[in-house]
């Protein structure tokens, strides 16, 4: 009978356990594709003591038992050789028929992948508190925002989820919530007031150079619609007998200066927005002064914009966001009481704010905002204040 082999301490060595001269160990082992592998570490069991100088790491018998957990599951070993970057890129490439802006998010979270080192890391050696002391990092080393790191958190946990589901790897380490990692720091958007309202359009209305976009400005306080909604009305979407506003399809424009249509956010986006007196009246206007290009600017198949740049192309939503801008610029260098920032998104929100304190049926106004989800427009009564709960208990107690 054979002797069985010892480390220097003096104790026996299991099978495909070997100690080198310098006091490392191995662990000689077959993959599941029949392919010799090796692992080593300072240490044969937990309890040894760290070597002095030397990293600390998982002893050599509690790798065994990981990789003989991850031979029981079938889990790919090394992670497959993904690296978090790799891997986000393999996600993408399965990412078809998507939007053209998340599509830049994608490459957003690629090109932040490329100049970080955590893009370099090998996925199966991800731990959780790792992906945690990242995204600390990002926000508290870079400077990034809570909702960019939101976004960036967004494209990697379905990327992990899928190396999970494809058993490259044991656990996704980005199953967490992210409020109880890092600081919410996000502005929330706040509508503004009706008498601060009622002042930037008088305002507007009355300035020389900005007085073009008063019809524009009013109608979008005035319908909630969302921008790209706005910028992607034609002329038949308008119908004066009825009333109303049809919307089914958003105008945007990509990085790369290309114009396309795109349906709305969400199913519940397709709708007819219903109009007042006031806005019809101010669509009347816009399009008995609207000047006919020589050639009509057609996107997609859709034509008869309602408003369009100097170049007889479609306005977009950054048109509208610097005129918003520059208004409030010059308002403020007039008046010792500045204007809160308003742009067309706030003005989205000023309308459900507005409607939602006149005390309309929030399942109607989730329907004229076009939110597929009612706690959307709900949370819109959290912009309430004192004032606000005093006029509705006054309003229902006379």
């Amino acid at each position: 009978m054979s002797e069985k082999r010892r480390d220097k301490r003096n104790r026996i060595l299991h099978n495909g356990e070997t100690q080198r001269a310098d006091g490392r160990y191995r662990f000689t082992y077959q993959d599941t594709d029949g392919n010799t592998k090796d692992v080593y570490s300072w240490r044969l069991d937990h309890n040894d003591p760290y070597p002095k100088g030397k990293r600390k790491d998982l002893s050599l018998r509690e790798k065994e038992k990981q990789i003989e957990q991850d031979m029981f599951h079938q889990i790919v070993s090394n992670g497959g050789n993904y690296t978090v970057l790799s891997l986000v890129e393999k996600y993408v490439s399965l990412k078809t028929g998507v939007r053209h802006n998340t599509k830049a998010g994608y490459q957003t979270v690629i090109n932040v992948l490329k100049k970080d080192v955590f893009g370099s890391k090998r996925i199966d050696k991800v731990k959780l508190s790792d992906a945690k002391a990242w995204l600390i990092k990002l926000q508290q080393e870079d400077g990034r925002g809570y909702s960019s790191i939101h976004s960036i958190r967004g494209v990697l946990r379905p990327a992990f989820q899928m190396a999970e589901n494809d058993d490259l790897i044991r656990k996704n380490p980005f199953q967490f919530e992210l409020a109880s990692v890092i600081v919410n720091d996000s502005v929330t958007r706040e509508s503004i007031t009706r008498k601060q309202q009622r002042e930037y359009l008088k305002f507007v209305q009355e300035d020389k150079h900005f007085s073009r976009y008063y019809g524009g400005i009013f109608i979008l306080f005035h319908t909630g619609l969302r921008i790209s909604e706005f910028c992607g009305l034609t002329l038949e979407d308008i119908d004066f007998k009825e009333k109303r506003i049809r919307v089914n399809h958003q105008l945007q424009r990509t990085s790369k200066m290309k114009y396309v249509i795109e349906v709305p956010k969400t199913e519940s986006g397709v709708r007819y927005v219903p109009m007042t007196d006031d806005v019809a009246e101010c669509f009347q206007r816009i399009i008995k002064n609207r000047i006919a290009p020589s050639a009509e600017p057609t996107v997609d198949g859709y034509t008869g914009f309602l408003f369009l740049d100097k170049n007889d192309m479609p306005m977009v939503a950054l048109h509208w966001e610097k005129y918003m801008q520059h208004i409030r610029e010059k308002y403020n260098s007039i008046y010792k009481v500045p204007m809160p920032k308003v742009t067309p998104h706030v003005c989205r929100h000023t309308f459900c704010s507005n409607m939602a304190k006149s005390g309309m049926n929030p399942k109607t106004l989730q329907y004229i905002m076009g939110h597929s989800d009612i706690s959307v427009t709900l949370n819109t009564y959290t912009h309430v204040n004192f004032e606000d709960a005093k006029d509705e208990l006054e309003r229902i107690l006379s």
